[in-house]
């Protein structure tokens, strides 16, 4: 099963928004030092410097006020940010943790004052297990796979995100990379639905 996430604004090369997550690791030569790395990393990444630093500041302030707020317990909330999108993934208690926890999102700012989408796919359900995490892991790891062999898609373009062997798909691709994209992950044993969150260009 495959689901769209449509969004009603304009990404800043002017396309519509939909939305889809995670970011793929290139390989690349041990010799490399980590700053050669971080650079050949940002090259390959559509996001401008700015917007990488934004999202990672995101994820950072994010996953830190639902660790230190006193209302949130018994949840297992993973947060990944692309070019301003805000995904939430994982389990809570009660609809109105989840909804707690999207307000807290929507308050974050950035230091170039965008204004961010949080897209909330928690779930009502107890924490996961580790066997069920590490599945997700492997999926990930299988589908990132995937995304580098595919023929005509920049798979630095994609991020990705696995919970429960849904997989999110995140970044700013082309329609013709997006349905690439799709087309890999469908590939991998145990994914179960493909969420595209993707942005247009």
């Amino acid at each position: 099963m495959m689901k769209q996430i449509t969004l009603r604004r304009a990404s800043r090369l002017g396309a519509t928004v939909l939305l889809c997550v995670s970011q793929l690791s290139a390989c690349v030569p041990l010799a490399l030092t980590a700053a050669t790395v971080t650079a050949i990393n940002i090259s390959l990444d559509r996001r401008t410097p700015g917007d990488i630093y934004d999202d990672n500041s995101l994820e950072i302030r994010l996953r830190d006020a639902i660790a230190t707020d006193p209302t949130i317990d018994h949840a297992n909330v993973s947060v990944t940010a692309f070019n301003h999108v805000v995904l939430l993934t994982g389990e809570v208690n009660s609809d109105a943790q989840r909804r707690h926890i999207t307000a807290l999102a929507e308050k974050m700012n950035t230091p170039h004052t965008r204004k961010i989408h949080v897209v909330n796919e928690l779930e009502l359900a107890g924490r996961t297990n580790l066997s069920s995490r590490l599945n997700d892991a492997w999926i990930t790891g299988k589908v990132k796979t995937q995304l580098l062999r595919a023929d005509g898609l920049s798979a630095r373009a994609v991020k990705v995100v696995t919970e429960h062997g849904k997989v999110y798909l995140l970044g700013l691709v082309s329609r013709t990379e997006a349905e690439l994209a799709v087309a890999a992950a469908r590939t991998v044993r145990g994914v179960t639905h493909i969420v595209k969150v993707f942005q247009y260009i």
